[in-house]
């Protein structure tokens, strides 16, 4: 218990807001593809797909890593993990960090011209790395990658390209996945809209200002799914300093969170299922067998929001699949991916560079 107190001196974020670039980093760009054909048969219109990249593309582009991110999270989302010396090291890997569907950079039901707010299609998982997969393909001509990389939502997209593309990659990093989604999560994120959609001032998605009481509601209930009892009891001796604590991270989110866009990226998360892709007629454990490349899963102990109930025992039809809890010992649930605590961060850093550098023996495959 110590141990936690020591790490959430500062409050984690389930979802991190469009933050802005300085000028150290890689610069934000886009990839217009025109029309994304989804698999439901509707169309996103004018779609464009935002992204950054860190290192630089070998001649043989064979040192290529995707990364992908977390519900309502952005490119910035595994930054602690992208650096020289880091798991995703720029030196040696060329990383392409993609933003998803409907998180306010790439096209959106809140930057979208052509379907505005609630006219905006519904879209899947599979959708997202589709997306995902037409930037690899057509913007830079990558036929296959060292790995697909993510958390939370991120993680499922993961799990989701090994079941699409299977001879895509050499490996999967899905740290906190689904492979479908279960009643608790459904329900969760159910809870999260209607705090939004019964507020009058959401105006079924036409709001002319954030609806303050919504928003204000829905980041309680995320932080009761985000966060374990365990870290709040060594965060705040006395029960009741949680109130004003939980106050300034709602009115933090407030002006940077968009209700419109969190609906959308919800629906596709509580449908998902790696069964439901084509060919595998509803069968999630056939279509995780059908995975071909080296797999991580990393788990939090007590995951509120993904259980860890769920990928342990449906990953176990992965072939070969290597299953860890991120820091053994410690109780931080779906925060443990999230980049706030150092003991995660550095185990994070620590066991997916060694799974990297075991696929690459130790970096010679990238040449």
């Amino acid at each position: 218990m110590k141990r936690i107190a020591q790490l959430v001196a500062a409050g984690l974020l389930l979802s991190l807001p469009a933050l802005a670039h300085t000028p150290q980093q890689p610069p934000h760009q886009t990839f217009a593809a025109g029309d994304l054909r989804l698999e439901s048969g509707e169309v996103i219109r004018d779609f464009a797909i935002s992204y950054v990249t860190h290192g630089t593309l070998n001649a043989k582009k064979s040192n290529a890593i995707l990364m992908v991110t977390a519900i309502s999270g952005n490119h910035h989302r595994l930054d602690f993990m992208i650096g020289p010396g880091k798991a995703l090291d720029p030196d040696k890997y060329f990383i392409i960090c993609t933003d998803a569907i409907a998180n306010g950079l790439t096209t959106s039901p809140s930057n979208s011209k052509a379907q505005p707010r609630m006219q905006f299609p519904k879209f899947t998982i599979r959708d997202m790395v589709e997306s995902q997969y037409r930037l690899m393909k057509e913007k830079f001509g990558i036929d296959h990658v060292v790995a697909v990389v993510g958390p939370s939502m991120g993680g499922m997209q993961v799990l989701q390209w090994g079941v699409s593309h299977p001879d895509y990659m050499d490996a999967l990093v899905a740290m906190v996945p689904l492979a479908k989604t279960p009643a608790w999560t459904v329900a969760v994120l159910e809870a999260s809209r209607k705090a939004i959609m019964t507020d009058p001032a959401w105006q079924d998605g036409n709001y002319e200002a954030p609806p303050e009481k919504g928003i204000r509601l829905w980041r309680d209930i995320l932080f009761l799914s985000a966060r374990t009892p365990e870290m709040y009891s060594a965060q705040f001796k006395n029960g009741m300093d949680v109130l004003p604590w939980l106050e300034a991270q709602e009115t933090a989110l407030l002006k940077a969170f968009d209700a419109n866009n969190w609906i959308y990226q919800t629906w596709a998360y509580e449908r998902h299922d790696v069964g439901a892709t084509r060919g595998f007629d509803g069968d999630t454990a056939k279509a995780l067998a059908s995975i071909k490349a080296k797999t991580l899963i990393l788990t939090g102990t007590k995951d509120l929001l993904n259980p860890e109930f769920e990928p342990i025992e449906i990953g176990k039809n992965i072939p070969g699949v290597k299953m860890m809890t991120i820091s053994p010992g410690t109780i931080t649930g779906h925060a443990s991916a999230g980049g706030g605590m150092p003991a995660d961060v550095e185990f994070l850093n620590r066991e997916t560079g060694a799974f990297l550098d075991g696929v690459t023996e130790g970096g010679k495959k990238l040449n």
